[in-house]
């Protein structure tokens, strides 16, 4: 882990709940996972459905502990969203990734490797990694 903090997680959904639902979860299922920053970046401004590229920018400046800052999105324009913030340079904090995962198996398995001590790049591969879950 960087001497500084775990790395942040961001959730970014469509939906507020949703974002906050698997951010608790996540959180739940790694014990709790006190020491990892977990932030939800759901729905629009008004609490509308839709992505929020101030809210994404808000929620990643708010986990930034210094270590980096996986962001997991759920849907396509999500992923537009974060992709334009990364592409501008300066809207998200430094050492902050797009990862590639499922949303909600992907976010378990950030939480828990942050949780663990991994860094950015364990966390990220943890994520991606989800993509192979067997469910029957």
């Amino acid at each position: 882990m960087s001497e500084d903090g775990a790395v942040g997680i961001v959730l970014v959904s469509h939906s507020a709940e949703v974002a906050a639902s698997v951010a608790a979860l996540a959180k739940g299922l790694s014990g709790g996972a006190a020491a990892v920053p977990v932030a939800p970046a759901g729905g629009t401004e008004g609490g509308g459905l839709g992505t929020s590229a101030e809210l994404i920018a808000a929620a990643a400046a708010s986990v930034d502990r210094g270590a980096g800052v996986a962001v997991l999105t759920d849907l396509g324009s999500a992923v537009l969203t974060v992709k334009a913030l990364l592409a501008v340079g300066d809207e998200l904090p430094e050492d902050t990734r797009l990862v590639d995962a499922p949303f909600v198996e992907g976010a378990v398995a950030a939480v828990v490797t942050a949780a663990a001590g991994g860094d950015l790049d364990a966390v990220e591969a943890a994520a991606a990694e989800a993509y192979a879950y067997r469910k029957v």
